[in-house]
């Protein structure tokens, strides 16, 4: 394995893919005992040596990710293009759809399979499980369990041309990773066209529902780039797979039937058996049916498509109805004809759902099947839908995918990896019930419950889908995870003690989802249980010192007793949170007793736990460092408590210094550009980056203490020597909040990286499984990029970009709406504009920042040709607009501002 590791990185250099230029020299060897610096000062940092010029193009606007086929860069694109908590269809990079788990099988991982592996890891495996990395090592590629694809045939000047919509049959492939929507580009020189596939599922911030919906959309747009005319069919194919697992011996059949109504031409394909007594099969996790669709005019539907014979693909079939024997290929087709004049486009659109209602957990039987079988009875009636409300669907997709990518002033690469995380909605991570409560695992299968500490990081659904965490707050942790003495189980029914950061992210969550509320209907109809759970996180302070030290479970999954800065910092946000919520709720003594609570532990806090540099753990007096902890070491979440706080708004609960201090001591001891040196004298951990990536390394000692956890045997040792990509965007999202916006974008550009389409996909974030959780703590690091505070009861907006301030543009999304916010600055003027594209948005009071620092007296404020009455106050760079009354903004309004 040593060896392979060793072709592994000089593979990587050869292909640029090893950070794209960002070494430019050898490093000094983290760890490493034969360094002479080390030896002088055994804390010294790894040198990072970045490339200048390549840290400059970070900040570059550039064009969208593009991976190529002639650069071997589509095989592992996994692409989620279902809808959200839908199950699981991936589109590869050549267009396919592969993977297809529908079936609610429920297993860990995207493919379950263990790697071997060069070292014992966790528990002493010596293999990788999904748990551990498997897909990340020996990424997942070419899951085919039925057949899909399209295919084109040319017509032109005497001769006919089939090709398959697929990497063998193109010269060059090109995949935009722009998700919700991938474009996907053919061309080869040798032809009159190009084929250009645009695909995707609806995707709506905000909506939910639409965004919900089990089907992909795919639309080819056919360019004639000749002189003359070309004739050109297209043809879908779907094979029949539907009860994929049980339908196995041959009293099953499968049919295919033709259904053309109100411009829709569809197959569907299901399963039906021979023994009429077998209605149990119609219980069975995998019983349902998928559809393929045209929403074209003209179309042909075949039942019974040979894929054996090209041209048979584009034939007509008037058959209205196959039956299949059980273990034949059962495929259908449809597809179109069109002539193409010199320079002209055409563009077809296409439909594959699914249906497969019978989701089921033991515990959970009560909360139904999937949510989509209360809105849909079959996968013709998905599709049907589809196309009846197409151009909605279509336009609001790309709307968005409009404000997100391409009206921002953002970095492409930034806005990818920071918001391609929320696929993971889409991906079997996540579920929704029949009866509306949404449902996770960790990752794919794995660790039930939608476990607090965990999902607690992850900031992606609360701002593009916040009906949907408000729900999962009021339901879950507040019902059915909540206890009389105020703790919140931290896996719901699964494992009902508390976890105390899961508790203390909860709180926070609270406080973010009455934010993104229009009214404080949900604060007031939660608050007795909100404030419960708020008092028992002040009863984890046994001493009365404001800080946490009740030895409880934590998200390292284990119990460390002690103070533990990162656990005091995240006790004292949540009390700041609730010492917010308590004033909004009239409740004074109650937000008095919050903030004594934060005051004192604050004090404390930058007294006790601060060692000069970075924050720490301390032992517990009786017990000492008998149990595991983090202790002297530099821990990658022990200012995490003021990095959530920056994503409600709270302002400081930690010393700005003393936080920026602990920053740079991550940055120093903790990020590496190489994890290669560290992981060769510290093994056990699981691989989330191997030699030849860069990452920030969970814990690191640079006291050299020899014993720097308290104890060797104890399994969960192994977190703190890897680098799992949730705790990174933290980090990365904290930087970015502090002003550290150089590491900040460092940082997310090493997390993207290594998730490059070369070495695996691009989509999948792997932790404790694939497609995890945590990784959507992504989307904090794009909040605090823009500087954005909202509070939608109080018709509160703010933005204070960290880059590009002088020409910043970039999307928002509130409780009721989206769209655009931009400023520009020209000579001592500055424009602050809002664009709503959706819903609405209603404000009294706005907060931007003076660029240049000058005093500012006036402001003139502008709804379309009104001007409102405000006033400003300003406290340093920072204004306060507040507008004599409310204005509501509706989609295609504005507002101007103008300093």
């Amino acid at each position: 394995m040593k060896n392979n590791f060793i072709k592994r990185r000089s593979f990587l250099k050869q292909s640029g893919l090893l950070s794209a230029g960002m070494l430019a020299a050898p490093h000094a060897a983290f760890g490493d005992s034969s360094s002479p610096e080390k030896k002088e000062n055994p804390g010294a940092q790894l040198e990072k040596k970045l490339d200048a010029k390549w840290i400059r193009s970070l900040y570059d606007r550039g064009t969208a990710t593009t991976y190529l086929k002639s650069r071997n860069e589509l095989t592992y694109i996994g692409m989620p293009v279902g809808g959200i908590q839908t199950g699981m269809v991936y589109l590869g990079g050549d267009g396919r759809l592969w993977l297809w788990d529908v079936f609610n099988k429920n297993q860990t991982g995207v493919v379950y399979k263990n790697v071997p592996w060069h070292e014992k890891i966790q528990f002493n495996f010596d293999y990788v499980r999904p748990f551990d990395g498997a897909n990340y090592v020996e990424p997942v590629k070419d899951v085919r369990p039925l057949e899909q694809g399209f295919a084109i045939r040319l017509e032109y000047e005497g001769k006919k041309v089939i090709k398959r919509l697929q990497q063998e049959d193109w010269e060059e492939i090109a995949f935009e990773a722009t998700y919700p929507m991938a474009t996907i580009r053919y061309t080869d020189p040798a032809l009159p066209v190009t084929v250009l596939l645009k695909a995707y599922s609806p995707f709506i911030p905000l909506d939910e529902d639409d965004s919900g919906l089990p089907g992909t959309i795919l639309s080819f747009s056919i360019e004639n780039k000749s002189n003359t005319p070309v004739k050109a069919s297209i043809t879908g194919w779907l094979e029949n797979k539907s009860c994929l697992y049980t339908a196995i011996d041959q009293q099953y059949f499968r049919v295919n039937k033709a259904l053309v109504k109100d411009g829709l031409s569809a197959v569907l394909e299901y399963t039906d058996s021979y023994n009429w007594a077998d209605e149990p099969f119609k219980s069975a996790h995998d019983y349902g049916n998928f559809c393929l669709a045209s929403l074209n005019e003209n179309t042909r539907v075949n039942t019974a498509a040979q894929l054996e014979f090209a041209d048979a693909l584009f034939t007509e079939d008037h058959r209205e109805q196959t039956k299949t024997e059980n273990g034949k290929p059962s495929i259908a087709s449809v597809g179109n004809d069109l002539t193409l004049n010199s320079g002209e486009t055409k563009t077809l659109h296409y439909v594959i759902a699914w249906y497969y209602p019978n989701l089921t957990f033991e515990s959970l039987k009560k909360e139904g099947g999937r949510y989509y079988a209360n809105r849909f009875k079959s996968s013709v009636e998905v599709a049907g839908y589809i196309h009846q409300h197409f151009e909605k669907l279509s336009a609001q997709t790309n709307l968005w995918c409009d404000t997100w990518y391409r009206e921002s002033t953002l970095p492409y690469w930034f806005l990818e990896r920071t918001f391609l995380n929320i696929s993971t909605l889409a991906t079997t991570t996540c579920h929704r019930f029949q009866s509306g409560r949404f449902y996770a695992w960790e990752g794919v299968g794995s660790c039930p419950g939608t476990c607090n500490h965990v999902w607690q990081y992850a900031h992606a659904m609360a701002r593009i889908f916040p009906a949907l965490e408000r729900d999962t707050r009021e339901r879950v942790d507040l019902g059915i995870a909540f206890h009389d003495d105020g703790h919140i189980g931290f896996r719901g029914e699964y494992d009902e003690q508390p976890s105390i950061d899961g508790q203390a992210g909860r709180i926070l969550g609270i406080y973010r989802e009455h934010q993104m509320s229009t009214d404080d209907a949900f604060l007031k109809r939660n608050w007795t249980h909100t404030k419960q759970a708020i008092q028992f996180v002040l009863k984890q302070d046994t001493n009365g010192d404001g800080m946490i030290d009740t030895q409880l479970e934590n998200t390292l999954d284990a119990k460390w007793p002690g103070e533990i800065a990162w656990i005091v910092g995240l006790g004292l946000a949540c009390v700041k949170a609730g010492q917010r919520m308590a004033g909004e709720m009239n409740d004074p003594a109650f937000a008095s007793q919050c903030k004594t609570f934060v005051d004192t532990g604050k004090a404390n806090l930058e007294k006790l736990l601060f060692n000069g540099e970075y924050f720490i753990h301390r032992p517990d007096a009786t017990k000492g460092k008998t149990v595991i902890g983090s202790y002297d070491t530099c821990h990658i979440d022990q200012v995490y408590g003021q990095s959530w706080a920056h994503q409600v708004g709270l302002g400081r609960v930690i010393d700005q210094q003393k936080t920026l201090s602990a920053l740079r001591a991550l940055w120093k001891y903790n990020f590496t550009t190489d994890v290669g040196p560290y992981l060769k004298e510290h093994h056990g951990g699981r691989p989330y980056a191997l030699p030849g990536e860069g990452g920030m390394i969970m814990n690191t000692n640079p006291k050299r203490d020899p014993l720097p956890y308290g104890v060797k045997d104890a399994w969960q040792v192994t977190y703190f020597h890897e680098c799992m990509s949730g705790f990174e965007h933290q980090v990365a999202a904290h930087m970015m909040a502090e002003g550290m916006t150089e590491e900040a974008l460092i940082l997310t550009r090493t997390i993207h990286d290594r998730y490059h389409a070369a070495k695996r996909n691009p989509f999948n974030e792997v932790e404790c499984s694939d497609h995890y959780a945590r990784a959507m703590a992504s989307y904090g690091t794009f909040i605090t990029a823009c500087g954005f505070e909202y509070h939608g009861p109080q018709r509160y907006i703010k933005f204070a970009p960290r880059l590009n301030k002088e020409n910043f543009k970039a999307p928002f999304t509130a409780a009721a709406g989206w769209g655009t916010y931009a400023q520009q600055k020209s000579g001592k003027q500055q424009e602050h504009r809002l664009d709503v594209k959706y819903g609405t948005l209603t404000l009294q009071k706005i907060g931007i920042e003076k660029m240049d620092g000058a005093k500012v007296k006036f402001v003139t404020v502008r709804h379309g040709a009104d001007t409102l009455k405000a006033t400003v106050a300003q406290q340093g760079a920072e204004l306060s607009i507040v507008l004599e009354k409310p204005v509501t903004l509706s989609a295609g309004e504005s507002l101007l501002i103008t300093t």
